[in-house]
């Protein structure tokens, strides 16, 4: 007797078969979220507390009121977060249009003299001051709002041509007056973010490529305006160049950020110098706590510290496309899309620049770096893509059959609503509605048939198959057959 062996199972089967398996499992992307999106924060509000020590206690007497102030943000930022949890996509679509508004408003407002401030400090005027000294970016906001508004107006259409009347069109022009408005405040970086939100926008929308060719082109050319033009932009180049070749010239004038933050990284090596022990942070490194605080991560917690923040970000940008792919409708398909590329673009941005594979650009780490209400805004705007996760059909399906995972019911967050249905009573009402609708179509129908049989009759004469049978005859009919 000869048995046959079962080939064996290679590395690709496997793979196959826990790519199935996570496909099959409800809730998945809205949990893989949550873990990365929590993760990041709190590494953040560690790093803050250990990066912001030196320049704390220079501005006041204690060395944690930068860090205490950023605890602040972030739970404001973790209130927004719950409200984008718990708010219907529908209402959401319908509030675009509003926050668009604002967003353009707040860039022009960051324009007038005396209301917007920073460009003696660094160089762009990006800043609006709040009340108890919180700095408010617009344009952050205006990068979160673009890609929500791309969303909207994008979805469920089809690039037809290049008329200023078509939706696609109109889409770029008002992208690009964002864009204008940001570069007129000096912050060329925060620009090029916001180009490469609405970019991958249009991409994911089913734009026409010519339209992406055209921006990249532009782009190519206004680099290479800026590297041309002089000034510190120029240097950046001059100083990535540098770096790319192993060779940074001016270590105490225009490279010195770019080498010190290289010193940082060489310093941790792959374990780290322990948590605070960092060296950099007391004054060796500029913005240790903003823009390069990744080489504080790598200085106190070496290799291995700055592979786990690019793997979180790579998680985050992984699950968030993976929630668009399997969204409700394209609104939240494009919304969770434009969400996870933007922050993660932004991330790898500045981590690219830390470690010299970019030019110097200024843009903050996501939910890591500290300062101003960047924290509220990002952190935010995860809340909107959680909520898109929440909201797959197989999420709401698994809800309704065994109910809302444990930090939905902690949370209070209710119940995500159906496809095609809001929240509260309206669903039934719809049905109530489409239930008398069919009871009339009911009515209505034979109705027609009837006239229909009629004007048959008076034409043709009525069919002998179509005769009425007496009830009584019928009866008697079917009585003799069962005697026979």
């Amino acid at each position: 007797m000869t048995t046959t062996q079962k080939p064996p199972r290679t590395l690709g089967h496997r793979a196959r078969d826990i790519r199935e398996r996570l496909r099959a499992y409800p809730g998945l992307d809205y949990q893989m979220l949550r873990i990365a999106i929590f993760s990041l924060i709190g590494i953040g509000v560690l790093m803050a507390f250990s990066s912001s020590m030196a320049t704390s206690l220079s501005e006041s007497d204690s060395p944690w009121s930068a860090a205490l102030r950023q605890c602040i943000l972030v739970a404001a930022g973790l209130i927004v977060f719950w409200i984008g949890l718990r708010i219907s996509p529908r209402t959401l679509r319908a509030l675009v249009p509003w926050f668009l508004g604002l967003a353009i408003v707040l860039l022009i407002l960051v324009l007038i003299p005396g209301v917007g401030t920073g460009r003696a400090e660094v160089g762009s005027q990006s800043w609006i001051m709040l009340p108890g000294g919180v700095a408010f970016q617009p344009s952050e906001f205006a990068r979160v709002a673009v890609g929500m508004y791309g969303a909207s107006a994008l979805a469920d259409k089809t690039h037809r041509s290049m008329r200023l009347t078509d939706p696609f069109m109109m889409y770029s022009i008002i992208s690009g007056i964002m864009f204008v408005l940001i570069v007129a405040q000096g912050d060329l970086g925060m620009g090029v973010s916001l180009a490469l939100v609405v970019v991958f926008t249009l991409i994911f929308a089913g734009v026409d490529w010519r339209v992406p060719t055209v921006v990249g082109v532009f782009g190519v050319i206004g680099m290479a305006t800026v590297f041309l033009a002089g000034g510190f932009r120029s240097h950046r180049f001059h100083t990535y160049f540098d770096a790319l070749r192993g060779n940074i010239e001016d270590t105490q004038g225009t490279g010195f950020q770019a080498y010190q933050g290289f010193l940082s990284l060489a310093d941790g090596g792959f374990w780290g110098v322990g948590l605070g022990q960092s060296r950099a942070k007391w004054f060796y490194l500029p913005e240790a706590k903003n823009d390069f605080i990744f080489a504080i991560i790598g200085e106190e917690l070496g290799l291995w510290g700055g592979a786990l923040v690019i793997g979180l970000f790579a998680i985050l940008g992984y699950f968030g496309l993976r929630t668009a792919k399997r969204a409700q409708n394209q609104f939240q398909s494009l919304l969770a899309a434009t969400l996870s590329v933007g922050v993660v673009v932004q991330a790898f941005i500045n981590i690219g620049y830390v470690i010299g594979v970019l030019p110097v650009t200024g843009i903050q780490l996501p939910m890591i770096s500290a300062g101003g209400t960047a924290a509220i805004i990002t952190i935010g705007s995860m809340g909107l893509l959680c909520n898109v996760a929440r909201h797959e059909p197989m999420q709401v399906s698994a809800m309704q059959n065994f109910g809302r995972p444990l930090f939905d019911r902690i949370f209070l967050i209710p119940e995500p609503t159906p496809p095609n249905e809001r929240r509260g009573g309206a669903h039934r009402a719809d049905r109530e509605r489409g239930g008398r609708g069919e009871r009339a179509q009911r009515r209505q129908r034979p109705q027609a048939q009837r006239q229909t049989e009629r004007s048959r009759e008076e034409r043709f004469g009525r069919a002998v198959t179509g005769r009425r049978v007496p009830r009584q005859e019928a009866h008697g009919d079917r009585r003799r057959g069962e005697r026979r």
